[in-house]
C-alpha cells in the first residue's frame, strides 16, 4: 500500500500498518483503564488527604480519556485490518482515525500535567498505594507520548509531498512533458540530496573531507535511483520477502530431484574436486584469519579471550612491517593463532582502514610453498561505504577483449592493495626470501571481490598466480573480466549466500518480484506477516497464499494489475508488467562472479537446530544460477566466514559440521 496521506504530506507508513502498534497500545491502555476504575472505586469518597479535589478529577478525566482512546484505538485496529496491500478501499477512513486519535493526544497531554502537578505539590498525606497508582499513571501518560513522538519523526518522509504527479501513461505535450521532466528532475534532486544527507547522519563520525563528501553523493544517487520508482513501505517489503520465500521454498519441494547439473565449460567433471576443495580449506584460513581478533572471538568464545589476553600486549611488532589500525596487537595476535605461522613468516600486516583502504597482510605459507596475499572482508563502516559504491568503473586490461568494468568501490580497494604490493616493494621482497614459491591471493566477501580484481591486476606480471575467492559479491566484475579470470580465480559460494547474488539488476528483479507477489496477494497484511513469522521460526508447509489474479483472463496477464501500477510512481527500467517474468528491458550494467564457481550445499533438510551435525557436496556451477536473490535465513548464516571455513572442513575431511559458534578451532585448522 503507499503510504498514507495525512496532514498535508505522505508518510513512511501505510494504513495497514496500525495493526500491530494499535494492539499492543489497546492492551496497554485497557490494563490501564481496568486499574483506573479499581482504584477510583475502591477508594470513592475516602480520598482524605490535601488535594483530594484534584484528585477525584484526575482520576475521572483519565479514566474518560482512556475510555475514548480505546475506542479510537479498537477502531484503528480493526479497519486498518481491512482490505489488502493494494486494495485500501476498506481502510479508506483511516486518516479520519488518526485525526481522532491525534485530536485525544491534548487532553491526555493535559491530564499528565495535572497528575504531575497534583504527585508533587498535593499528593501530601494520601494514601501510598494511591500516591504510587498516580505516579505510575503519570509516568506511563509521558511515556506513551515520548514514544508516539519518536515514532513520528521514525515514520517521518522527507520526500513525502501529496502532490500528484501526471499518470504515467497519459499523453502530453511538449510543454507538459518539459514541465513533467523538470518536475521530475527536481523530484530526483531532492532524493539524493536526502539520501546523502541519511548518510551522513549515519556515517557521522567519519570525516567530513571532500572525499568523503563525494563517496556518499555516489551512493547517495545509486540508493535514491533505486528506491524512486516504487511507493512501498518497509512492511510492504517485508512483506513481500515473507511471501517470496515461501514461494521459492514450494517451487524448490516441487523440482524435480533429478535435474542434471550444469558444469561449466572451463571446469572439466574429471577435474580433481577433491584436491581443490582441500587447497580450499586451506586457504579460507587466511581468508578468515584476516579478520583479525572479533572473528577468533566470536569462534572461540570460551577459549579466544584468554588467549589473547597474554599476547595482546607482547606482540614482537618489530619482526614484520606493519602499518596501522592494531593497538595492543590483538589482530596480530589472533592472526598467529588462526593460521599457526610464525612471526617471521610475515612480510608485511596492514590493518589501515579507510574508505576503499582495507587491510591485508602478506605471508610465506611453506606448507604449500606460496607466498601468500590475505585481504579482509567488510568489518568497519568504512568497509560498508566501499560495498555501496555499486558504480561501474572502467578496469582496463591488457590482452582482454571486450568491455572491461568493475564495481567501483572493490575496484579502487583493489587499486590500493595493488600499489602497495607492488609501488612499496612488498613482492619483490617476499619473492626474494622465497623466489620458488607461487603466489596465492586470497580474501572473503569484500576482501574475496578485492582478491580477485587484484589477481586480474597481477596476472600479467606473475602468470602462475593463483587466487581463492570466498563468497565474493555478485555484481563484481564485466562478462569479459569474468571469462579472463577462469584460468587463476575460482569462486567458492556456500548454499543460498545473499552477497554472491547481490547486485544491482539482481535487486531491480528482487524488487519487480516483490512488487508483483505483494499486488497479487489477497490477504491483508497483517495475516501475512503474522504467517511469514510463523513459517521462519517454526517450518511447515509454504502458504499457498490465493492471488487476485485467480479469475482473470489469459490475455489480461501481459497488463499490469490496478494494485501494481499504484506502487509504482513512474515507470522505470525496472519495471514490467506482472505477467512478464523477463529480465527488464533497459538492462543495467550486468556484473558477474570472478572465475570459476564452486557450489557448496547442505546435504538434507534445508531447517536444521543450532547443535545439528551438516553434511555438504560440492559441484561446479555457472553464472547463471547466481542471478536470482534466494529468500531464506540461511542467506545471511551461509555468508559469516566460520560457516564457509567449517564447511569446507567438513568436505576435506568427510566430517559432519555444527554450525553453531566456536564451529572450528586451532587444533581442526592447523590439520589441514
Amino acid at each position: 500500500m503507499p503510504g498514507m496521506v495525512v496532514f498535508g504530506r505522505r508518510w513512511g507508513i501505510a494504513s495497514d500498518d496500525l495493526v500491530f502498534p494499535g494492539s499492543f497500545e489497546l492492551f496497554i491502555r485497557v490494563l490501564w483503564w481496568i486499574g483506573t476504575m479499581i482504584l477510583y472505586t475502591h477508594h470513592r469518597g475516602h480520598f482524605d488527604c490535601n488535594g483530594r479535589g484534584v484528585l477525584n478529577t484526575y482520576l475521572v478525566g483519565l479514566f474518560v480519556v482512556l475510555g475514548l482512546i480505546i475506542l479510537s484505538l479498537w477502531a484503528i485496529v480493526f479497519v486498518s485490518a481491512q482490505g489488502t496491500i493494494t486494495n485500501p478501499g476498506r481502510r479508506r477512513s483511516m486518516p479520519a482515525l488518526v485525526y481522532v486519535r491525534a485530536i485525544l493526544y491534548i487532553p491526555e497531554l493535559v491530564w499528565a500535567c495535572l497528575g504531575t502537578v497534583w504527585v508533587s505539590e498535593d499528593s501530601k498525606g494520601c494514601d501510598l498505594a494511591t500516591v504510587g497508582s498516580v505516579i505510575a499513571a503519570v509516568i506511563a501518560s509521558w511515556i506513551i507520548l515520548l514514544f508516539t513522538a519518536v515514532g513520528v519523526v521514525i515514520v517521518f518522509d522527507p520526500l513525502g509531498s501529496p502532490r500528484r504527479q501526471p499518470a504515467p501513461m497519459e499523453p502530453l505535450g511538449v510543454r507538459d512533458m518539459q514541465t513533467t521532466n523538470q518536475f521530475f528532475s527536481i523530484a530526483r534532486s531532492m532524493a539524493d540530496k536526502v539520501w546523502e544527507c541519511r548518510l551522513r547522519l549515519m556515517c557521522c563520525c567519519l570525516p567530513q573531507d571532500e572525499s568523503n563528501r563525494a563517496v556518499f553523493s555516489s551512493i547517495g544517487k545509486l540508493l535514491s535511483g533505486f528506491f524512486s520508482d516504487t511507493d512501498l513501505v518497509p512492511s510492504d517489503i517485508a512483506a513481500g520477502l515473507a511471501l517470496l520465500h515461501q514461494d521459492q521454498d514450494k517451487k524448490e519441494q516441487s523440482r524435480d530431484p533429478d535435474t542434471i547439473v550444469v558444469h561449466s565449460p572451463s571446469s572439466p567433471i574429471e577435474e580433481d574436486l577433491e584436491a581443490e576443495l582441500e587447497k580450499a580449506a586451506h586457504w579460507m584460513l587466511f581468508a578468515a584469519a584476516a579478520y583479525g581478533w572479533p572473528l577468533y572471538v566470536y569462534s572461540n568464545p570460551l577459549t579466544g579471550p584468554c588467549k589473547l589476553s597474554g599476547d595482546c600486549c607482547g606482540s614482537r611488532t618489530d619482526e614484520f612491517d606493519s602499518v596501522g589500525g592494531d593497538n595492543g596487537g590483538c589482530h596480530f595476535s589472533s592472526v598467529l593463532l588462526t593460521t599457526g605461522l610464525q612471526y617471521r613468516d610475515f612480510i608485511h600486516v596492514s590493518f589501515h582502514n579507510q574508505i576503499y583502504e582495507i587491510p591485508f597482510f602478506v605471508a610465506l605459507d611453506h606448507k604449500r610453498e606460496a607466498v601468500l596475499v590475505a585481504v579482509r572482508g567488510t568489518l568497519s563502516l568504512k568497509d560498508v561505504l566501499t560495498d555501496l559504491s555499486a558504480e561501474c568503473e572502467d578496469m582496463p586490461i591488457e590482452g582482454v577483449s571486450g568491455a572491461c568494468f568493475a564495481h567501483k568501490g572493490i575496484c579502487q580497494a583493489a587499486t590500493y592493495v595493488y600499489k602497495k604490493l607492488i609501488n612499496d616493494g612488498i613482492l619483490n621482497q617476499a619473492f626474494a626470501v622465497a623466489p620458488e614459491y607461487n603466489l596465492v591471493v586470497t580474501g572473503h566477501s569484500l576482501g574475496a571481490g578485492t582478491a580477485a580484481l587484484l589477481a586480474v591486476l597481477l596476472r600479467s606480471s606473475y602468470p602462475t598466480l593463483q587466487c581463492y575467492s570466498f563468497s565474493p559479491p555478485g555484481g563484481l566484475m564485466s562478462q569479459a573480466l569474468s571469462d579472463y579470470s577462469k584460468d587463476f580465480v575460482v569462486s567458492i559460494v556456500l548454499g543460498k549466500d545473499l552477497v554472491p547474488r547481490l547486485s544491482i539488476p539482481n535487486m531491480e528483479d528482487l524488487k519487480r518480484k516483490i512488487l508483483k507477489i505483494v499486488s497479487n496477494c489477497n490477504k491483508p497484511k497483517y495475516l501475512i506477516l503474522l504467517q511469514g513469522l510463523w513459517y521462519e521460526l517454526f517450518g511447515g508447509s509454504p502458504d499457498d497464499a490465493p492471488t487476485e489474479m485467480d479469475n482473470r483472463r489469459e490475455q489480461q496477464l501481459s497488463e499490469p494489475l490496478l494494485g501494481e501500477e499504484s506502487l509504482v510512481i513512474r515507470h522505470s527500467s525496472s519495471y514490467q508488467s506482472v505477467g512478464s517474468d523477463d529480465s527488464p528491458v533497459h538492462k543495467p550494467a550486468q556484473l558477474f562472479l570472478p572465475g570459476r564457481v564452486l557450489h557448496i550445499t547442505e546435504d538434507g533438510p534445508s531447517r536444521r537446530s543450532c547443535f545439528s551435525q551438516v553434511r555438504y557436496s560440492a559441484e561446479w556451477s555457472d553464472q547463471m544460477s547466481f542471478r536470482s536473490i534466494l529468500i531464506s535465513p540461511q542467506m545471511l548464516t551461509d555468508h559469516m566466514p566460520d560457516v564457509v571455513l567449517g564447511a569446507l572442513n567438513s568436505l576435506a575431511t568427510e566430517r559432519p559440521f555444527s554450525i553453531c559458534p566456536s564451529s572450528f578451532n586451532n587444533s581442526q585448522q592447523h590439520n589441514i
